[in-house]
């Protein structure tokens, strides 16, 4: 006589529940890191746009001091008006930057020059800008 067992297979893996809640886990954090991640970049790219702008400002000062005004553009304070994010132009008492490409497209930041002031720094980045008074 041939006795039949009934062995059970223990089964290894995970259930449909558990994997629909590790995919819910990872879609909620998804949600919250994105937006702050693009918010640190737009971050990063207001900084370099407004360290780019910066960096001329004392061949600025110093043609405003000589001439009363900026002439020749952003090449004359021997910069250049191309930027990997956007452009650089300076004119008056002015100098700015406007984005062209990144997430702040057609967004500005700004220095002007006020003779009782000094510098004083603008922008309609929508990111908070550190060092931008």
């Amino acid at each position: 006589m041939m006795k039949k067992l009934n062995k059970t297979k223990k089964q290894q893996g995970f259930t449909l529940i558990e994997l629909m809640i590790v995919v819910a886990i990872i879609g909620i954090l998804s949600a919250v890191a994105v937006p702050a991640y693009k918010n640190y970049v737009a971050k990063s790219e207001a900084a370099t746009a407004l360290g780019s702008i910066r960096a001329l400002v004392t061949p600025a000062e110093m043609m405003i001091q000589e001439n009363g005004t900026i002439s020749g553009g952003v090449s004359a304070l021997g910069g250049s008006a191309s930027h990997a994010l956007g452009t650089i132009t300076a004119a008056g008492s002015k100098i700015e930057f406007t984005f062209g490409s990144g997430s702040l497209v057609n967004k500005k930041i700004a220095l002007t020059k006020d003779a009782s002031t000094g510098w004083k720094c603008t922008y309609d980045a929508g990111v908070p800008l550190d060092k931008c008074n």
